[in-house]
Parts: C-alpha cells; structure tokens; sequence
C-alpha cells in the first residue's frame, strides 16, 4: 500500500509499505480521508514523533475491509461499515481512566504518533476505537469528528446557556466548530477573533454574529466582556488577549497549543484577579463511556445537518502532495482551513487486501 511514512523530523516520504495486518480484536480499515490537525504540521517537520519510523494522521475515516477473530465473533462491527476513529487509545488502568477521564489517561497510545496512523491506505483498528456511523454519512464529514468533538468538549469544560455572549479567538475548524455549538448552545452573541480576512469569513458562515480582524477591534466590541472565551489559536499574544476579554465571574478555556513561553502583562493579570474569571484548560475530547458523548454529539449533528463542514474543505489531495503540503503549511505559504487527504479516492482502483483484482482469474 501507499503510505506517507515520517523517517524523522522534515524527512516524510511517500512510500510503498506492507498493509498491516489486523489483531484478533481489530480492524483493518480502507482509509477515505484523512485530515491535516495543527499538531501533526510540527511533529513532522520539527518536533518529531515519539519513534520512528511512523506513519502519522489521527484525524480519519474509513470503511472496515477485514476484522480479526475476536472481533468478528462479536458482531458488533462488520465489513464494509463506515468508521471514525477515535485517536486515543486509553490505558484504562490509571487513576483517570478509572473516573472515565480518558482524555487525562496517564499511559495512553495514540493514532499517528505513538502507533501508525491514517496517511495511508490501510490502518488498523483496535475494537473500542471504531466507531460505526451512518452508512449515508460523508465520509468526509466523518473524518472531521475529532475537532468537532475537541470544540464541544471545550465548550462542556464551562458553564455556558442560553444568552450567554461567547468570544472564540482563531477560526481555524476547531474555533469554527466552537462557533456552531455555542449557536447551537443559546448564545445570544458570538464573537470571532481572527487576523486573517479568508477565515473570519468562514467564521461569519459559521453562524458569527460579529467577526474583529484586530486586537483593538474586538476590545470595542467586547463592552463589560464576554461570559464565556474559547482560545483556539495557541498563540500567547492570543491566550492575553482571550484572558482580558472575559467579563466579570465569567470563563476562559483554551484549547491552542502554544509552542512558546506564555507571559500574561500585569494589566491582563490584574484584571483577571479583579473580575475573578475561571480559567480552563481542554485537552482532547474523550470521557465516559469512551469515546464519550462528545463524540456521540458530533456524530449525530454531522449526521443531521446541525454542524456544517463542507465550508471548511480548502484542498482535497493525493498522499504524493502530502510532503510538499506539510512544508506549505508550515511556512504559511499557502491559505488553508481543513485540509483532507484521500488516500485511496485519488488513486486508480486496486482490490481490498484478500480481494482478487477484476482481471485476475
């Protein structure tokens, strides 16, 4: 099968590999799409993996082709059915795991950077990690599950209702999933911080009622701040400013990653004092009963039309463009939102592993 294996860090190369072959208790999985989070941009042109060689990509779906024994025997799972998958994979030995916090798993694996990943044709599945959708769901859409989860996991992490104004900082698909469900949630405002033109547009699309390109922008719209802000951008100029736009007894919860030192000014510092703001971090998406009701939530809305996604898709593309992408994108060269690998779509038909291929006798 085709595969875009990371050698080490900048050194990704689309390469033949054997296709994996399934457990007893899993599946080996068809890859549809797999899409590009911001974590994987780093781990693989910088930071790296936690060994190597590795195939990364967490955020996919796909359609079952073959199951192990013990998994067949159960019935729950069957061929052909279309999958998400969700990329942690708990321990269920440690003290989180034990409460159902599987998203602070103290010993867990992981698709794409602890075990090989979706940025090929073929990956194997553990049972508890498969995830049965609707057969008439794009698998697209289904590949998206993940950041819809994260955001909804993010918003779950405050006290927001009804009425609530709600500021998300970055309109990346995380920040414009997180608009949708604090629409979806009640708020009766929702503001969109976002330096770039192309995706505060998309934040309007995603249901924004206000949009600021600058700091100084969102600060006049803000008034007495907002009751809930969701950071999405992981940047510490943007952690600041997510911080001093919260109103009084109101939440912050952060989502971004930052790959710097975060220093919050005196000013920001005295005002979160003074107006006695809860601040929240959010790591991933998963509880209890895994992979939570994050997931089930973001299925079901998906599946409904509720949640939008096709807005989001800036480049579909073959695992050959996937080098060069990465470098794109790690150097801002190119503007972007979701971006999807099809591992299998893009390429000329060949048989399911164990299949004969059509001319074959």
């Amino acid at each position: 099968m085709q595969a875009a294996v990371l050698h080490a860090p900048s050194d990704i190369r689309v390469e033949q590999v054997p296709v994996p072959e399934p457990g007893p208790g899993e599946a080996l999985v068809r890859v549809a799409a797999c899409g590009v989070c911001g974590s994987d941009v780093p781990r693989m042109l910088h930071a790296g993996a936690y060994h190597f060689p590795i195939i990364c990509g967490h955020e996919f779906s796909g359609h079952v082709v073959r199951l192990g024994d013990r998994l067949a025997a159960t019935g729950r799972v069957r061929e052909g059915d279309l999958v998400t998958v969700p990329p942690l994979i708990p321990c269920h030995a440690c003290g989180p795991c034990s409460q159902g916090n599987f998203s602070l798993c103290k010993d867990y694996g992981y698709f794409g950077s602890r075990r090989d990943g979706a940025y090929a044709q073929y990956v194997t599945v553990p049972d508890e990690n498969l995830m049965v959708l609707p057969a008439d769901l794009d698998p697209r859409a289904a590949a998206m599950l993940d950041p819809a989860a994260i955001a909804l996991h993010a918003l779950w992490r405050t006290r927001m209702r009804g009425g609530h104004r709600v500021a998300v900082v970055g309109a990346g698909p995380i920040g414009l999933f997180a608009v949708q469900w604090a629409r979806i949630a009640g708020a009766s405002e929702v503001l969109v911080i976002e330096l770039n033109d192309q995706k505060a547009a998309m934040a309007t699309e995603a249901g924004a009622t206000h949009t600021a390109t600058s700091a100084q922008a969102a600060a006049e719209l803000a008034g007495d701040g907002y009751d809930v802000v969701i950071e999405s951008a992981g940047v510490p100029a943007t952690i600041d400013q997510a911080v001093s736009l919260v109103a009084r007894h109101g939440e912050a919860v952060f989502i971004g990653i930052p790959h710097e030192p975060v220093v919050l000014p005196k000013s920001t510092f005295g005002s979160f004092l003074r107006r006695e703001v809860t601040l929240h971090g959010a790591w991933n998406s998963f509880s209890a009963p895994f992979p939570g009701e994050e997931w089930r939530v973001a299925a079901r809305s998906l599946a409904s039309g509720d949640l939008a996604w096709k807005f989001m898709i800036t480049h579909e593309l073959g695992l050959d463009a996937l080098p060069e992408t990465m470098v794109n994108l790690g150097e801002r060269s190119i503007f972007s939102s979701k971006v999807l690998f099809l591992p299998n779509e893009l390429l000329p038909s060949e048989p399911a592993p164990g299949e004969h291929a059509p001319d074959e006798e």
